[in-house]
């Protein structure tokens, strides 16, 4: 299990500052503590960027590209500021991303083919309802599937994101546990070793304070990687949720275990 740093979003303090001056050194300083605690990937979350959406992408793939050569996620709805980061992109990209919503099968999914890049699909119904259930989320599966593979997307780019609900949510300590059965069954359903991406973020929505959301978050992340999940999009500078996401890979995965895995 890959993890991936969500930390560079726009709804930073500082990071929406460096965006209004066209500041790089915050973007820049936060990308090395993350690259520093030994991200996979980097996670940019520009949000929509408004009218200005190929300045304020272009701004933030070259301050981030200028200080690392990990893998960068274009985490955008806007198909303009997507555009604008793929054309600004030289290390490799994973568009973050598509899902059945018109605009983004028309304006986002060709992206993917055009750069040759994998790409994100959201489990969501087309007007972005969550859905409620694994037999839901295996019907947006298929029907996501089919519309990358008509786009001339191979299904091998494709890293499906089953979204990981709020436990605030209704149901959603429900959900939480039909995500992780849809990670465990969309090879079979697939026919093919697809790649599985989550927000373990999201789980915590609104919890009422940081102990007990961290102790949600390290308890899900080793039931996800224990599904099989690939790519866990997370906090990458909270040292004890990614401790418990490295150790649950390798209690998960490694056939052969010695002390001296364990960070």
């Amino acid at each position: 299990m890959k993890l991936i740093a969500d930390n560079l979003r726009i709804t930073r303090p500082e990071i929406r500052h460096a965006l209004q001056q066209l500041d790089p050194e915050p973007v820049q300083a936060l990308v090395k503590a993350c690259e520093a605690r030994g991200t996979w990937a980097i996670d940019v979350n520009t949000g929509p960027l408004g009218k200005f959406a190929d300045i304020g992408m272009t701004f933030f793939m070259e301050a981030v590209q200028a200080v690392t050569d990990l893998p960068l996620l274009i985490d955008t709805a806007n198909p303009d500021a997507m555009t604008a980061g793929v054309k600004a992109a030289r290390n490799r990209i994973i568009i973050n991303g598509f899902s059945l919503e018109p605009r983004k099968l028309e304006k986002i999914l060709p992206l993917a083919r055009k750069y040759d890049a994998d790409i994100v699909g959201f489990l969501l119904y087309p007007d972005s309802r969550v859905p409620t259930d694994a037999a839901q989320r295996f019907e947006i599966a298929l029907e996501l599937m089919e519309k990358a593979e008509a786009a001339g997307v191979a299904k091998e780019q494709v890293i499906i994101d089953p979204v990981i609900p709020p436990l605030a949510w209704e149901n959603g300590i429900v959900q939480a546990r039909q995500v992780l059965e849809v990670i465990r069954t969309l090879p079979d359903l697939l026919g093919f070793p697809v790649k599985t991406i989550g927000g373990i973020s999201n789980l915590g929505t609104n919890a009422p304070d940081k102990a007990r959301r961290l102790a949600v978050e390290q308890s899900y992340v080793a039931m996800l990687a224990a599904a099989g999940l690939h790519f866990a999009l997370l906090d990458i500078l909270d040292s004890d949720l990614v401790q418990a996401a490295q150790v649950s890979g390798i209690l998960a995965k490694e056939d052969i275990f010695s002390w001296g895995m364990v960070p």
